[in-house]
C-alpha cells in the first residue's frame, strides 16, 4: 500500500481518537491533517503505521487540548462539545465502548480529566491499545500510564449515571418528545421528563441562549411547550437525528440552514438532560448555518401579532 492508502485506511480511527480527546470536530480534523503532514514528511516507514499515526494524532491532540482549556475558562456560558452526527470509526468488538464514549455526557465527564489522563483512558478503555503503545503515544512509562488510567477510571466512575436506557427505549421516548414539542403539548412533555430534568444551552455568547439552566419538569415543559410552536410558525423545522450516539435533532430555519442541535439524555425511563448547541462556530460542519439572531427577531415579531 502507498502512504496515502495506508493513511486513508486509518483516517476514521485517527479522527475518532482526536474528537474524543478534543470534543471538537474542526480541531479533530486539523489534528488528523497535521498527522498526515508528519507521516508524509517522515523519511522512513514505521514498523507499525497504526501505532505511529495513533501516537502522532494523540500527541497533537493533547497539545491542542492544553491550549483549548485556557480558552474554555473564558467561554461565555456552558461549554458543550461540537455535535457529531456519526462516528466514522466502527469496530464491532468495541461497539459499546465507542458509542458510550462519544455521548455528550461522557465527553463532558472527560473534561474532569487532565489531558494525559484523558488520552490514556480513551486509548485503553475505548480503543483497547496496549500499554506499550499508550506509553509511546503520551511519552510516559508504562507504570506511569497504568497510574494515569487508575485515576481516570476513578473520576469517570464517580460521575457516570447508574441507569441507561436501551437504544429502542431512547428512540421511542425521543419520538414522543419531539411530537409533543411540535404540538406545544406541555402536559405530554412533562410526562416524559424526569422530575429534576435540566435544559441547558450552549450559545457561546454568539447566539441567543438561556441565561442559566432551566431546572425541573414543570419549568422545562412550560418553556419548551410555549416557545417551540412559535418557531414552527416561522417555518423552523425539526429533523430527528442521532447526535453523539444519542437521540436528538437538528433545527433548521426556513431556508434549511442549521439553527441548532438538541440531544436528549435518557435515564431510568425519563429524559434527564436536554442539551442545545446554538453557537454557530460549532455548527458549520453540519452545513450552512442560520442567523440565529434574525430567527430570534422573527420569533419576537410573530409573538407580538394579535391573535
Amino acid at each position: 500500500m502507498s502512504k496515502v492508502e495506508e493513511f486513508e485506511e486509518l483516517r476514521p480511527l485517527l479522527f475518532s481518537i482526536a474528537y474524543r480527546i478534543l470534543g471538537s470536530v474542526s480541531e479533530a480534523e486539523d489534528a488528523v491533517q497535521e498527522t498526515w503532514l508528519r507521516f508524509d514528511g517522515s523519511a522512513t516507514r514505521p514498523t507499525s503505521t497504526k501505532a505511529f499515526l495513533s501516537a502522532a494524532v494523540t500527541r497533537i491532540s493533547i497539545d491542542v487540548l492544553r491550549s483549548a482549556r485556557v480558552r474554555r475558562e473564558e467561554y461565555v456560558g456552558p461549554w458543550f462539545p461540537e455535535p457529531l452526527l456519526s462516528d466514522p470509526y466502527q469496530d464491532p468488538a468495541r461497539s459499546v465502548e465507542l458509542a458510550d464514549s462519544v455521548s455528550m455526557a461522557a465527553l463532558l465527564l472527560l473534561e474532569r480529566l487532565s489531558p494525559l489522563e484523558r488520552a490514556v483512558f480513551l486509548l485503553r478503555e475505548v480503543f483497547a491499545f496496549g500499554f506499550d503503545e499508550i506509553a509511546e503515544a503520551v511519552g510516559r512509562s508504562e507504570p506511569a500510564c497504568r497510574q494515569l488510567l487508575v485515576r481516570a477510571r476513578r473520576h469517570m466512575e464517580d460521575g457516570r449515571p447508574r441507569f441507561a436506557a436501551d437504544r429502542r427505549e431512547r428512540q421511542e421516548l425521543a419520538t414522543r418528545f419531539f411530537d409533543a414539542l411540535k404540538d406545544g403539548d406541555v402536559g405530554g412533555l412533562r410526562n416524559l421528563l424526569a422530575a429534576d430534568v435540566q435544559f441547558v444551552g450552549d450559545g457561546g455568547g454568539k447566539a441567543p441562549q438561556l441565561s442559566k439552566a432551566v431546572m425541573g419538569a414543570r419549568n422545562v415543559a412550560r418553556l419548551l411547550g410555549t416557545v417551540f410552536p412559535w418557531l414552527i410558525r416561522i417555518d423552523v423545522t425539526i429533523e430527528s437525528r442521532e447526535v453523539n450516539g444519542q437521540p436528538g435533532a437538528i433545527f433548521r430555519d426556513r431556508d434549511g440552514k442549521v439553527l441548532q442541535t438538541m440531544v436528549l439524555e435518557v435515564l431510568d425511563g425519563r429524559i434527564q438532560t436536554i442539551r442545545a448547541v446554538t453557537n454557530p462556530d460549532k455548527l458549520g460542519h453540519l452545513g450552512p448555518v442560520a442567523d440565529a439572531w434574525a430567527v430570534h427577531h422573527q420569533l419576537k415579531q410573530v409573538r407580538r401579532q394579535p391573535g
